[in-house]
Protein backbone atom coordinates (compact mmCIF):
# COMPACT_ATOMS: atom_id res chain seq x y z
CA UNK A 1 0.00 0.00 0.00
CA UNK A 2 0.89 3.31 -1.05
CA UNK A 3 1.65 6.31 2.27
CA UNK A 4 1.87 9.53 2.16
CA UNK A 5 5.32 10.42 2.90
CA UNK A 6 6.93 13.60 4.04
CA UNK A 7 10.22 14.97 5.01
CA UNK A 8 9.79 16.49 8.13
CA UNK A 9 13.12 17.69 8.66
CA UNK A 10 16.45 18.03 6.59
CA UNK A 11 19.78 19.48 7.60
CA UNK A 12 22.46 20.25 5.17
CA UNK A 13 26.03 21.06 6.48
CA UNK A 14 28.54 22.22 4.07
CA UNK A 15 31.28 24.58 3.03
CA UNK A 16 31.62 25.27 6.85
CA UNK A 17 28.20 26.31 7.06
CA UNK A 18 24.92 24.57 9.24
CA UNK A 19 21.44 24.45 7.95
CA UNK A 20 17.86 23.11 9.01
CA UNK A 21 14.92 23.34 7.04
CA UNK A 22 16.52 26.11 5.18
CA UNK A 23 17.92 28.00 8.19
CA UNK A 24 21.71 29.12 8.29
CA UNK A 25 22.27 28.16 12.14
CA UNK A 26 26.03 28.11 12.36
CA UNK A 27 29.20 29.67 10.34
CA UNK A 28 32.76 29.03 11.24
CA UNK A 29 35.06 29.67 7.76
CA UNK A 30 38.07 30.00 9.73
CA UNK A 31 38.80 26.13 10.61
CA UNK A 32 40.32 23.52 8.76
CA UNK A 33 37.59 20.27 8.31
CA UNK A 34 38.64 18.50 11.77
CA UNK A 35 38.59 22.14 13.33
CA UNK A 36 35.61 22.87 11.85
CA UNK A 37 33.34 20.16 12.65
CA UNK A 38 34.62 20.36 16.67
CA UNK A 39 33.22 23.43 16.52
CA UNK A 40 30.02 22.11 15.20
CA UNK A 41 29.73 19.32 17.98
CA UNK A 42 30.78 22.52 20.75
CA UNK A 43 28.28 24.91 19.19
CA UNK A 44 25.27 22.74 19.15
CA UNK A 45 26.49 22.07 22.92
CA UNK A 46 25.98 17.74 22.59
CA UNK A 47 27.63 16.30 25.11
CA UNK A 48 28.98 12.49 23.91
CA UNK A 49 32.28 10.95 24.37
CA UNK A 50 32.39 8.96 21.60
CA UNK A 51 32.64 11.14 19.22
CA UNK A 52 36.14 11.96 19.75
CA UNK A 53 36.94 8.92 18.53
CA UNK A 54 35.01 8.91 15.14
CA UNK A 55 36.99 9.53 11.65
CA UNK A 56 35.55 12.55 9.56
CA UNK A 57 33.25 10.90 7.64
CA UNK A 58 31.51 9.53 10.98
CA UNK A 59 31.91 13.00 12.36
CA UNK A 60 30.00 14.66 9.91
CA UNK A 61 26.91 12.17 9.09
CA UNK A 62 26.58 11.77 12.69
CA UNK A 63 26.54 15.56 13.71
CA UNK A 64 23.99 15.86 11.01
CA UNK A 65 21.83 13.72 12.46
CA UNK A 66 21.88 15.14 15.57
CA UNK A 67 21.15 18.66 14.31
CA UNK A 68 18.51 16.83 12.01
CA UNK A 69 16.87 15.27 14.79
CA UNK A 70 17.06 17.92 17.88
CA UNK A 71 13.41 19.08 18.47
CA UNK A 72 11.97 17.71 15.15
CA UNK A 73 11.72 14.12 15.72
CA UNK A 74 9.49 12.28 18.39
CA UNK A 75 11.44 8.81 18.92
CA UNK A 76 9.21 7.32 21.61
CA UNK A 77 6.15 7.29 18.85
CA UNK A 78 8.06 4.24 17.56
CA UNK A 79 9.71 1.50 18.07
CA UNK A 80 13.00 1.30 17.70
CA UNK A 81 13.03 -1.47 15.02
CA UNK A 82 10.33 1.21 12.88
CA UNK A 83 13.50 3.51 12.22
CA UNK A 84 16.38 3.17 10.04
CA UNK A 85 18.82 4.68 7.58
CA UNK A 86 19.73 4.86 4.28
CA UNK A 87 22.83 6.96 3.26
CA UNK A 88 25.04 7.49 0.43
CA UNK A 89 28.06 8.66 -1.16
CA UNK A 90 30.61 9.13 -3.69
CA UNK A 91 34.15 8.06 -2.12
CA UNK A 92 32.63 5.06 0.35
CA UNK A 93 35.77 5.86 3.47
CA UNK A 94 38.37 6.54 1.05
CA UNK A 95 39.67 9.49 3.16
CA UNK A 96 39.97 6.73 6.49
CA UNK A 97 41.51 3.88 4.20
CA UNK A 98 43.88 6.47 2.84
CA UNK A 99 44.85 7.24 6.50
CA UNK A 100 44.89 4.04 7.29
CA UNK A 101 47.59 3.17 4.34
CA UNK A 102 49.67 5.93 5.62
CA UNK A 103 49.59 4.43 9.14
CA UNK A 104 50.74 0.91 8.01
CA UNK A 105 54.23 2.23 6.75
CA UNK A 106 54.81 2.73 10.48
CA UNK A 107 52.34 0.99 13.08
CA UNK A 108 49.11 0.27 11.61
CA UNK A 109 46.24 1.97 13.43
CA UNK A 110 43.50 -0.33 14.95
CA UNK A 111 41.26 3.12 15.76
CA UNK A 112 41.63 4.38 12.02
CA UNK A 113 40.76 0.05 10.60
CA UNK A 114 37.78 0.27 12.36
CA UNK A 115 36.53 3.12 10.28
CA UNK A 116 37.29 1.84 6.85
CA UNK A 117 33.89 0.89 6.27
CA UNK A 118 31.30 3.90 4.70
CA UNK A 119 28.39 2.21 6.99
CA UNK A 120 30.05 2.68 10.13
CA UNK A 121 28.42 5.76 9.84
CA UNK A 122 25.02 4.34 10.27
CA UNK A 123 26.47 2.37 13.02
CA UNK A 124 27.00 5.16 15.36
CA UNK A 125 24.19 7.14 14.36
CA UNK A 126 22.30 3.87 15.17
CA UNK A 127 24.10 3.76 18.75
CA UNK A 128 23.40 7.07 19.54
CA UNK A 129 20.07 6.77 19.04
CA UNK A 130 19.11 3.18 19.50
CA UNK A 131 17.57 2.42 15.97
CA UNK A 132 17.30 -1.11 15.07
CA UNK A 133 15.67 -0.69 11.93
CA UNK A 134 16.91 -0.97 8.07
CA UNK A 135 20.43 0.52 7.27
CA UNK A 136 21.93 0.13 4.20
CA UNK A 137 24.86 2.82 2.87
CA UNK A 138 25.39 3.29 -1.07
CA UNK A 139 28.03 4.61 -3.15
CA UNK A 140 27.10 6.47 -6.34
CA UNK A 141 29.16 8.64 -8.43
CA UNK A 142 26.99 11.67 -7.52
CA UNK A 143 23.44 12.05 -5.46
CA UNK A 144 20.78 9.95 -6.18
CA UNK A 145 17.85 11.18 -4.99
CA UNK A 146 15.57 8.97 -7.48
CA UNK A 147 16.94 5.82 -6.03
CA UNK A 148 16.66 7.34 -2.61
CA UNK A 149 13.15 7.92 -3.23
CA UNK A 150 12.47 4.37 -4.51
CA UNK A 151 14.68 2.78 -2.28
CA UNK A 152 12.50 4.69 0.64
CA UNK A 153 9.43 4.97 0.17
CA UNK A 154 9.72 0.70 -0.61
CA UNK A 155 10.26 0.33 2.97
CA UNK A 156 7.58 2.44 3.99
CA UNK A 157 5.37 1.47 1.88
CA UNK A 158 5.26 -2.26 2.96
CA UNK A 159 5.61 -1.32 6.64
CA UNK A 160 9.29 -2.59 7.08
CA UNK A 161 10.02 0.73 8.43
CA UNK A 162 7.82 3.80 9.64
CA UNK A 163 10.41 6.46 9.73
CA UNK A 164 13.84 6.78 8.69
CA UNK A 165 16.68 9.02 8.13
CA UNK A 166 18.60 9.14 4.13
CA UNK A 167 20.52 11.06 2.14
CA UNK A 168 24.37 11.93 1.47
CA UNK A 169 27.35 12.28 3.53
CA UNK A 170 30.76 12.39 1.93
CA UNK A 171 33.94 13.35 2.87
CA UNK A 172 37.68 13.33 1.17
CA UNK A 173 40.30 15.57 2.36
CA UNK A 174 39.07 19.27 2.46
CA UNK A 175 35.59 18.48 0.57
CA UNK A 176 32.68 17.00 2.36
CA UNK A 177 29.12 18.11 2.67
CA UNK A 178 26.26 16.54 4.55
CA UNK A 179 22.50 16.37 3.22
CA UNK A 180 20.53 14.58 5.50
CA UNK A 181 16.59 14.14 5.32
CA UNK A 182 13.92 12.41 8.11
CA UNK A 183 10.89 11.09 6.05
CA UNK A 184 7.74 10.19 7.98
CA UNK A 185 4.49 9.21 7.13
CA UNK A 186 2.98 11.36 10.26
CA UNK A 187 3.21 15.54 8.52
CA UNK A 188 4.90 17.86 11.12
CA UNK A 189 4.06 21.95 10.89
CA UNK A 190 7.38 22.60 8.56
CA UNK A 191 6.87 19.18 5.96
CA UNK A 192 6.90 18.92 2.31
CA UNK A 193 5.99 15.58 -0.01
CA UNK A 194 9.14 13.15 0.30
CA UNK A 195 10.07 13.65 -3.61
CA UNK A 196 13.29 13.35 -5.63
CA UNK A 197 12.80 17.17 -6.44
CA UNK A 198 12.42 18.61 -2.77
CA UNK A 199 15.74 16.84 -1.88
CA UNK A 200 17.35 17.74 -4.56
CA UNK A 201 16.42 21.60 -3.42
CA UNK A 202 17.56 20.50 0.25
CA UNK A 203 20.81 19.43 -1.65
CA UNK A 204 21.80 22.24 -3.62
CA UNK A 205 20.88 24.57 -0.48
CA UNK A 206 17.55 25.81 -1.81
CA UNK A 207 14.28 26.90 0.35
CA UNK A 208 11.06 24.76 -0.19
CA UNK A 209 8.99 26.58 1.86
Amino acid sequence: MIAEKYITSGCLISNHTVYKNGELLFVNKDADVPGFLLSVYKHFDINYSRFYKMDNLSKLGWLASEILLKNSFQKENYRPEDIGLILSNANSSLDTDQKYMASVKDIPSPLLFVYTLPNIVTGEICIRNNFKGEDAFFVFDSFNADFIENYVSSLLDNNILQACICGWVELLGDEYKAALFLVEKLKGNEAVSFTKEHMNKIFDDKKIN
